[in-house]
């Protein structure tokens, strides 16, 4: 199948002109299966609204592609079950399991469950807080450090953003983590030489917003780099993923 690289354009909402996604969508992962039509029916919207949601046209979707579906999304509490869960939003068990990619019944307390076919009435949670601005921030990153790779590659990058605020072992914002410097060096280039400050395309502030929701194609990386570095130090550490000509590591 025929990969799409259109971007993601959202008209429901915005944030300081930055797409809010978290209020209004979910983040689906594409199986080998599905079609532009079986997602509509799924989600019970339009072929044409999924098109508009992502910004693209031909039904050319590929295994492992990351959409924004209109959904809600449910935190599981401990006592649920597949069951449960299913019959508090009146879907079939089987939508269920399909819209989350299972094929048991095993589900676990703080999971959380894109619910097909029921539009989305609360803000779905980020996998950190953040101020106003910061996922615009995140989005320029991106584009200074991966705009001529794929979306998963853009989204690793946002993750390793992620993975630092997360670890207590940098700062603990997005622009405290972007921003931070160690004696005289800057932890990413783009700040050093200004590129932080270029506008990011619609891809790249789609893969911020990903990554916010947890999607993390780095695989807990806290650094990255081009395959051609002769960084040795860099290369000395633990691999965890190797997107396009970008390296992965913790």
């Amino acid at each position: 199948m025929k990969r799409f690289n259109k971007i993601f354009v959202i008209t429901l909402c915005f944030l300081l002109s930055f797409p809010a996604v978290a209020a209004s969508a979910a983040v689906y992962t594409v199986t080998a299966n599905d079609s532009l039509s079986s997602l509509s029916q799924l989600f019970k919207t339009s072929i044409n609204t999924l098109q508009q949601s992502n910004n693209f046209e031909e039904d050319s979707l590929s295994s492992g592609d990351k959409i924004f579906v209109p959904a809600h999304v449910y935190k599981v509490k401990s006592g649920d079950s597949m069951y449960q869960v299913a019959t508090k939003y009146r879907i079939p068990v089987s939508n269920l399991k399909k819209a989350n990619i299972k094929t048991g019944n095993s589900i676990v307390p703080g999971e959380k469950l894109i619910i097909p076919g029921v539009k989305p009435y609360r803000i779905a949670d980020s996998v950190i807080s953040y101020s106003s601005g910061e996922v615009g921030l995140l989005a320029r990153l991106i584009e200074a450090e991966a705009g001529g790779e794929s979306l998963q590659a853009k989204i690793a990058v946002g993750a390793v953003v992620i993975n630092r605020v997360q670890s207590g072992d940098w700062a603990s914002t997005i622009s405290g983590v972007i921003y931070q410097k160690f004696g005289e060096y800057y932890q990413f280039t783009p700040v050093k030489n200004g590129m932080i400050n270029n506008s990011p395309s619609a891809e790249s502030k789609r893969a911020a917003w990903i990554a916010m929701f947890g999607s993390d194609p780095s695989r807990g990386a806290i650094f990255y780099f081009d395959l051609k570095s002769t960084n040795q130090w860099l290369w000395s550490k633990t691999q965890t993923a190797q997107i396009d000509h970008m390296v992965f590591v913790k």
